[in-house]
């Protein structure tokens, strides 16, 4: 995918990011099949949630005369948000950093799925979920290699 921050859940694209699209989508399959979704972007937000996040992270948030709009989604948005909120160790009883640099993968993939169910350890099963340790270690170690 050469757009994840574009990417609408089920793999469609939207065109504009000046804020979340709020697109209701069916879900085709697992425990919440029938029910729909506003998932989108690279870390698949839902409306309710980017809201939420947004108004405590954003890099940008509308001034106190502009209260009415809506964050943007820019891919720098999208981001921060996500950056800010996982380096929050208020907003989820851990500090995750240090978990990962303690090798706790596991467990902060678990703590992560009630939030991103497609990890597989929440309602959804993931066939890859024993290999993401895997992943995020190759993952980390290119990163680190290109510093």
């Amino acid at each position: 995918m050469d757009r994840p921050y574009h990417l609408l859940y089920g793999g469609q694209t939207i065109h504009e990011l000046s804020q979340h699209p709020d697109t209701c989508i069916p879900i085709e399959t697992g425990p919440n099949v029938g029910d729909c979704t506003t998932a989108a972007g690279r870390y698949q937000f839902l409306t309710t949630t980017w809201q939420a996040k947004a108004q405590a992270y954003h890099p940008t948030p509308p001034g106190w005369f502009e209260f009415w709009q809506a964050y943007d989604f820019s891919p720098e948005a999208q981001d921060m948000v996500v950056y800010r909120w996982l380096s929050d160790p208020d907003a989820w009883g851990t500090d995750i950093g240090q978990q990962l640099q303690a090798g706790e993968i596991t467990q902060v993939l678990e703590l992560l799925s009630g939030t991103w169910t497609s990890l597989g350890y929440g309602i959804e099963t993931n066939t890859m979920s024993s290999q993401l340790p895997r992943i995020y270690g190759d993952m980390l170690e290119e990163e680190l290699s290109a510093l």
